[in-house]
Formats: C-alpha cells, sequence, structure tokens
C-alpha cells in the first residue's frame, strides 16, 4: 500500500480549511460536481460524461481525488486529481496523451506523476485553497518518492487565443524544458497567426508552475472541449524551489488540537 502523510491521523488542517485525499465514492462525485460547475457552468467546457452535473471522464476511476474542504460550510472547494505511474499503466496513457506526444517522456514514466482538473470553487479563490492543493500534492510526491510530475495548464481562448499565443511567445522561452523533454501538440495553436504585441496576462496556475521551478515542454495545443490553450508542465522535483517546497510541506502539517 503506498503511503500518503497528507492521510495520517486527521486532514491537514490550515485558517479553516483541510486537505486531504478523496476517502468516500461521495467525496469524489462532490469534487467531480464542483469541476462541472467551474469547467462547464462557468467556463462553458463541452464534455459528455453520462452523469448529470458531473465532470467525469475515463481517467477518474484510476485517480485519486485532492480535495480542499472549507470547514465551516463543510463542502469541497477545491481539488486536483492524481494519476500515479501505476495508474497510468492500467489506464493505459496518461491524460496528456490525449493532446501532446511524449515519446521524449518516455524514460520517466515509471517516476512521473500526472496532475490535472485543477479547479477552485468561484467564492474561495484566495491564496489558501491554492497553497494547500500544492501542499497536498508536494507531500504527495515527496511521501512515495516519485520524482517528476505532469500536467496540462490551460489558458482560455474567449479572446481567440490571442493571449495564449502571446504567453507561450513572451514568457515561456525563459522556462522552456531542455530539448531532451520535449512534448509535440497533436491540435496545435497556431501561435504566429495569433501573436501580438499585447502583455501576455499569466493564469495563476501556470504562475504557480513557473514559480516553483517548472518546466514548459514545448508549444501549446488547442483543446477544442474545454476551448483552451493547454500548455504541458514538468516538474522534476529536485528543481522546486527549496523555499517553496519548506513552505508547502508546513502548510500541510496537522494543526494541535
Amino acid at each position: 500500500m503506498q503511503k500518503h502523510l497528507i492521510e495520517t491521523a486527521a486532514a491537514s488542517q490550515h485558517v479553516g480549511y483541510t486537505v486531504a485525499l478523496a476517502r468516500s465514492e461521495e467525496e469524489i462525485r462532490e469534487a467531480q460536481r464542483l469541476r462541472y460547475k467551474v469547467f462547464v457552468e462557468e467556463l462553458g467546457a463541452q464534455i459528455h460524461s453520462g452523469t448529470p452535473d458531473h465532470d467525469i471522464d475515463r481517467y477518474d476511476p484510476f485517480c485519486e481525488h485532492l480535495i480542499v474542504r472549507e470547514s465551516h460550510a463543510d463542502r469541497i472547494v477545491g481539488t486536483y486529481r492524481i494519476l500515479s505511474p501505476e495508474a497510468a499503466r492500467r489506464a493505459g496513457s496518461y491524460y496528456s496523451e490525449s493532446e501532446f506526444f511524449l515519446p521524449r517522456l518516455q524514460n520517466l514514466r515509471g517516476r512521473m506523476v500526472e496532475v490535472g482538473r485543477s479547479c477552485i470553487h468561484p467564492d474561495y479563490r484566495s491564496g489558501a485553497v491554492i497553497t494547500l492543493l500544492w501542499a497536498g500534492l508536494a507531500d504527495y510526491m515527496v511521501s512515495n518518492n516519485y520524482e517528476y510530475l505532469i500536467g496540462c495548464a490551460s489558458i482560455g481562448m474567449a479572446d481567440g487565443g490571442h493571449n495564449a499565443a502571446n504567453l507561450f511567445t513572451q514568457t515561456c522561452s525563459a522556462h522552456m524544458a531542455p530539448a531532451e523533454y520535449r512534448v509535440f501538440p497533436k491540435h496545435a495553436l497556431p501561435v504566429e497567426r495569433l501573436a501580438s504585441d499585447q502583455p501576455a496576462l499569466v493564469p495563476p496556475l501556470i504562475k504557480g508552475y513557473l514559480r516553483v521551478g517548472a518546466w514548459v515542454c514545448g508549444a501549446p495545443a488547442w483543446d477544442p472541449y474545454f476551448n483552451t490553450a493547454d500548455l504541458l508542465m514538468l516538474l522534476p522535483m529536485s528543481r522546486m524551489n527549496p523555499r517553496y517546497m519548506r513552505h508547502f510541506i508546513k502548510a500541510a502539517e496537522p494543526v494541535a488540537a
């Protein structure tokens, strides 16, 4: 059985919130309802899960679901799903492989965790919730001795993709992965055609990835179902900024009663 420090004793606590892996089918369903609220109702994604008001795809049964619960209202306000290397083998692939060709990451697969479907309830988009989600992820990686974390980070395309193109051309070159870790989009965003002189707006999730030391693995892919431009991010745990690692691990520690 894998060891998860965030499941010890009680869930980790931080200013009225708890963070833990979902322990029941109902908690997973609640996380999927939050995903539906954010991705479909708020952002207009087109999904066909077969279950009304839930965002569910074929990877969900193989994933562990990290949740942040607001203690007073007793509801899930943030979630991230986690696909371990062992679970990816059972699923037949990583989710990222629906958008990118990953041959250059082949040698990392046995040590590589994929995360995705990150979202926070619109009433709780504060630093506390995203910090706890990152704390839970960092704790999961350290507890299980995984070395690499990958995930698709999305940029909305309500503007037709101009900001996504600007972000890639203006920001990503300074954070590009070495050539041996590059990936290739299956449906590439036409960056050169969409880029303009407007300063790029960096979504908080991508800003967080770059801040902790993640690389951008290549050009963005277009996801027509979520109407987003997605960047594949790769974080070798050895590159994580030590200051952030200490901060996240401290945030995940249980608070004494």
